[in-house]
């Protein structure tokens, strides 16, 4: 079998989340991706977290399965080496160009596109006015901070996840792929456009928030760690463990009913209320009257009393985890789980490394492959765009190019 994506290049160009993981996510169905840099690293080279020597595990994390060339782009051979890569001058590669970096001038699209007229540049923005935004920002202007955190809490909650960024990510290896199949079809390329905020924009609007606030006119409430809509809530269990436990369907509360052996108990609520508590949204309603009754059972029982019980019954539950705890004890994030691979990371150390969580019924899965070292495959890929071995070395000498150590 083939690997899903073997026979497409992608030149990246490109830092932090969004653009990394678009080219990562290709990278690892088979893509070649070729990431460029400075001579000193790009903006993200040293980010945080860092091993205790110093290297970037994010760039580690982010840049798995690609290959890396090192350019002084400041140079005019410099520019003429990465147009050359971009456009796949005299090699027949494929033409498809990623960044999330400001782009003028000779790195344009309208200046490379001169050079090969079905190149496809895909381009994520801060916002679709060019203005600088990161996810950082994004965030609290969409207004979810607004409805995250504690009940009663005044103040706004941020999210350590990047969710916009990596939405985009995955957002924008689609568009390449999407664009690469118009051009397969219609013989043209084009310059693809995705901003930061409009995709947080979509969202909101996917998730019905726009049409709420439009029709309904009533804010969000914060709600802590309950489900808006549904039921679900923490509990924290008599040997100290928080557990989440879920009601959202039907099912899922009949389970948690049957567990806890609260059937009886919630017939005479329901009755109490007046409510039927087979609907969603009337668990939502009356969300503390619920917990008011579950809440006795958890203070009784320890997280080693009722696991087994509770994955017997069905019910849609989880422990609350650090990022160490979660590291160390679940059973998925192991070597019996095919997407990962023990892998050794020079200058940094050995760990479990996901590939792509899709698996493919007639195509070969991509084992995970470590991140380059920078500019680990500068002479590979210069002589890969028909550099000669006397040029290569005019162009280390000059210090236009560099190698990895």
């Amino acid at each position: 079998m083939v690997k899903i994506l073997e026979g497409v290049r992608v030149v990246e160009g490109a830092a932090f989340v969004a653009a990394p993981l678009a080219g990562m996510t290709l990278a690892q169905m088979g893509a070649d991706v070729i990431r460029f840099d400075r001579l000193r690293g790009g903006l993200d080279y040293s980010r945080w977290p860092l091993t205790e020597n110093g290297r970037s595990l994010f760039w580690a994390g982010l840049n798995k399965g690609k290959r890396s060339i090192a350019v002084d782009m400041a140079t005019p051979q410099g520019q003429e080496i990465i147009t050359r890569l971009i456009v796949g001058e005299g090699t027949g590669d494929d033409g498809i160009y990623l960044t999330n970096l400001r782009v003028r001038g000779w790195m344009s699209y309208e200046e490379l596109s001169k050079k090969r007229k079905d190149l496809i540049m895909m381009m994520i923005l801060g916002d679709r006015h060019g203005g600088p935004q990161v996810d950082y920002t994004i965030n609290p202007a969409v207004g979810f901070p607004s409805a995250t955190g504690p009940e009663g809490l005044a103040n706004p909650v941020g999210h350590v996840l990047p969710a916009w960024d990596c939405i985009t990510g995955q957002q924008a290896a689609l568009g390449i792929l999407a664009a690469k199949r118009h051009r397969r079809k219609h013989g043209v390329g084009q310059l693809v456009e995705l901003a930061l905020k409009d995709m947080a924009l979509s969202i909101l609007g996917n998730l019905g928030i726009i049409g709420e606030m439009t029709l309904n006119g009533e804010e969000r409430e914060k709600i802590g760690n309950s489900l808006y809509g549904a039921y679900a809530q923490d509990f924290v269990c008599k040997c100290g463990e928080r557990i989440m436990v879920i009601g959202l369907t039907e099912r899922q509360w009949k389970n948690l009913k049957k567990a806890t052996g609260t059937m009886e108990v919630f017939n005479d609520l329901a009755a109490e209320l007046g409510a039927d508590l087979s609907l969603e949204g009337e668990r939502y309603l009356h969300r503390h009257a619920i917990t008011e009754k579950l809440k006795p059972f958890f203070d009784s029982v320890s997280v080693k009393d009722i696991a087994k019980k509770f994955d017997d019954l069905g019910v849609t539950w989880s422990v609350y985890k650090t990022f160490k705890q979660a590291v160390e004890t679940d059973p998925d994030i192991s070597a019996d789980n095919p997407m990962f691979t023990r892998l050794h990371h020079p200058g940094i150390g050995t760990y479990l490394t996901p590939g792509n969580p899709i698996s493919f019924s007639n195509a070969e899965r991509v084992e995970p492959r470590r991140a380059p070292a920078l500019g680990e495959n500068t002479e590979e890929i210069l002589h890969e765009i028909g550099y000669s071995g006397g040029q290569i070395a005019k162009f280390y000498d000059d210090k236009v190019v560099a190698s990895a150590g």
